[in-house]
Parts: structure tokens; C-alpha cells; sequence
């Protein structure tokens, strides 16, 4: 993992500032330092694929009092980014009860996800930023949370890990509920059997960062949400690790889709012969444009060549989008039977 002295740095979270209480916990940005102690050896050991709970407790900082100590409960989760072999340390899932919660930033949450460093910080907070684009592009996606965090074992050898960096996801549904919508649990669809103007828009954005590591049909890293029991339910994406503007080193295309690599793109929507009902789609992206730029434009990063790639790469999306031959090429690929535009690759899970 890369020394603190070198990690990226947000311009939000530069000057960082304790957190205010009572607050919802994703109306803010600024970063959250939390502790996790018990027994943390247990816990990284339990990563298989019928994990269990784990009692511990968290702290925050607060401003002015002293820290706010919960008790809560934490599992290992995740697939790939789960197993050791993989990743330092596996994504968690933070359980909390209301009980011990009021009156604090973690008020009316009930689980949530808590991805961490893999391989390196600057990892983590480049899917951050990914999570910061998305919630620019549509209301349905999920809030994020960039936290600092320190493991703390308390078992027989107790030690303390280095800080890392962490993102803290919205619940499901919660999110669901934010959208005016409830959590779709476990239907699988077809693509074109979602709401057409929203899918669009997703598989629009994943394009844009280079994420082929989704699937409607077997619901990877897709959720889906549903305003009426009859209604043709939204897609909402999610976890984008494997997506090339992050350029995670154990990210790899599969093979099925035979790309060189993630930073190559690859439409990944269903065919659609008639360009032109990709018209708001593109007015959406081009009306964003500039915000989009601006969360990485407007950060200072330890490694400028990263920013500098990052908006090449978002210039060569904007002259795809903006050009109708290479638009046309690009979309049209699910269309082409010799393609793999419409490969849905069943050996993938979901993470």
C-alpha cells in the first residue's frame, strides 16, 4: 500500500474538518475518520462464501466532544475482491442498529457497504470519483461517502493497521426509496426489458469509463429498482473497480469480449439501429461536460499524468459521441453479428 505522504488527495478533503452531529451522513463530503476494533483477525479470516457477523465497534471523530463510540456488527463481502489472493482487504458490510445510532452521523442507516483498499489507496478513490460522475449523470445512483479507516485488532497479538482509504455506499434501498422507487430483488430481465431512457443513460456512462464488467440479465453490479409492480424497472450501476478510467492492476477484460485491456471501450447496450434515439442521451452528457471534467480537473492528484490521461480519455469519448460516423461505430457493435457487442458472459459474479 502507498504511503499516506503520497496518496491522492481530494481538494474536499485537503483541509479535513471534523464532522459535525447530528448530519446525514451522504449531504456531506468531507472525510470521515472511523476505527474499526474487535476481534479484526477473525474477521479477515472469514471470507468465505457463508460469512458471519463479527461484534465490534466503531469510532468516529466528532467536533468539539469526545470521539462517538457503536457497537455494530461486520462480514466480509464481495466476490473477486473478497478472496485473499486478490486483495488486502475485503470489502465489508456494516450493520448497525437504530438504537445505538441516534443522534449521530449514522442515524436511520441500517447496513452499508464498505468498499477498501484492495491494492492501493489511489484505487479506492478513483472508483470514488467514478461514484461522483455517475450521481452527476442521474439521480439513480448510489450516494457515496469517502472515509479513512483504521483496523484495530483486539485479539491475543492486538495491533493497529496503517489508515486506508474507504467509500461507504448508500443501502439499496435507500437509494430505491430516495428515487421514489422500491429494490427489485432477484428478477432477471432482458435489457430491453427495462426502462429504455435510463438504460440508455447507464450504458452510456459505463462506456464512458471503460466498465464492461456489468450485465442486466445476470444482474452484475446492476441493481434494479421499480416504481410500480407492472412498471418496467430501472437500472442502477454500480461497483466500477474493473472500469479503465480507474486502471486497477488486477483488472482484465474477460475474454469473451477480446479486448486488449479496460482502458479500450466497449459498447455493451442492446442493438439499436435508429442513432438518433441517443440524441437526449448525448445532450445529457455534453450539457455535464464540464462538471464532468471538473471532478478531476479541479483535484490535485500525486501523480499528474493520471489526471492528464484520464481527461484525454474523456476527450476521446466526447469526440465519439459528438461525431456521427464514430458514434454510429461504436453503438452499432451489439448490432453486428460477428461482434461480441451481445455477449452476456454467465461466468461472471457479482461482486
Amino acid at each position: 500500500m502507498m504511503k499516506l505522504s503520497i496518496i491522492i488527495l481530494l481538494v474536499v478533503i485537503t483541509n479535513w474538518v471534523t464532522v459535525a452531529q447530528p448530519s446525514n451522513l451522504f449531504e456531506e463530503e468531507a472525510l470521515i475518520e472511523i476505527s474499526l476494533s474487535g476481534p479484526i483477525s477473525e474477521l479477515m479470516k472469514d471470507r468465505g462464501n457463508d460469512s458471519h457477523y463479527h461484534p465490534l465497534t466503531l469510532t468516529y471523530k466528532s467536533s468539539n466532544v469526545n470521539p462517538t463510540v457503536i457497537p455494530i456488527k461486520v462480514k466480509t463481502r464481495g466476490h473477486f475482491r473478497k478472496l485473499k489472493s486478490n486483495c488486502t482487504y475485503p470489502p465489508l458490510l456494516l450493520n448497525f442498529s437504530s438504537e445505538t445510532t441516534k443522534s449521530t452521523i449514522f442515524e436511520n442507516q441500517n447496513k452499508l457497504k464498505l468498499v477498501t483498499a484492495c491494492r492501493d489507496d489511489k484505487y479506492v478513490i478513483r472508483e470514488y470519483l467514478v461514484y461522483k460522475l455517475y450521481s452527476l449523470i442521474t439521480p439513480k445512483s448510489f450516494q457515496v461517502r469517502l472515509v479513512r479507516v483504521v483496523l484495530e485488532d483486539t485479539g491475543s497479538k492486538s495491533k493497529s493497521s496503517e489508515p486506508f482509504y474507504g467509500i461507504l455506499i448508500e443501502d439499496e434501498d435507500e437509494m430505491a426509496k430516495r428515487n421514489h422507487a422500491f429494490s427489485v430483488d432477484g428478477k432477471l430481465v432482458r435489457p430491453e426489458q427495462t426502462q429504455k431512457d435510463d438504460f440508455l443513460m447507464m450504458a452510456t456512462f459505463e462506456y464512458m469509463i471503460g466498465n464492461t464488467d456489468w450485465s442486466v440479465q445476470y444482474l452484475q453490479n446492476v441493481k434494479l429498482i421499480s416504481t410500480d409492480s407492472t412498471a418496467l424497472p430501472y437500472t442502477v450501476a454500480y461497483d466500477f473497480d474493473h472500469a479503465g478510467i480507474v486502471g486497477a492492476p488486477y483488472a482484465l477484460p474477460a475474454a469473451e469480449l477480446m479486448l486488449n485491456s479496460t482502458r479500450q471501450r466497449r459498447y455493451r447496450g442492446y442493438c439499436i439501429k435508429d442513432m438518433s434515439q441517443f440524441d437526449p442521451v448525448i445532450a445529457r452528457f455534453n450539457q455535464l461536460k464540464d462538471e464532468i471534467y471538473k471532478v478531476y480537473s479541479s483535484n490535485v492528484v500525486d501523480d499528474e499524468r493520471y489526471v492528464k490521461a484520464t481527461l484525454k480519455y474523456l476527450d476521446d469519448f466526447y469526440e465519439t459521441i459528438n461525431n456521427p460516423k464514430r458514434l454510429n461505430y461504436e453503438f452499432d457493435y451489439p448490432c453486428r453479428p460477428d461482434g461480441t457487442g451481445n455477449v452476456v458472459i454467465q461466468g461472471l459474479k457479482k461482486n
